[in-house]
């Protein structure tokens, strides 16, 4: 599968409770942190329910 690298660029501050979850589940916990991840439908699924809160490119 492909990587991809996931970058949250604002924060969970007044978000819901699930879209903070999913943030942790992702594994990001500050602004401007990146991880990469194998680009499994599940993780797809997640960023896409976060999307407004981090930006995503392809390695």
């Amino acid at each position: 599968m492909a990587k991809i690298r996931i970058t949250q660029t604002k924060s969970v501050i007044d978000r819901s409770e699930r879209q903070k979850k999913t943030m942790q589940a992702l594994g990001l916990r500050k602004i401007n942190q990146s991880v990469e991840v194998e680009a499994t439908p599940a993780i797809i699924g997640m960023v896409r329910k976060v999307n407004h809160l981090v930006a995503v490119e392809s390695i």
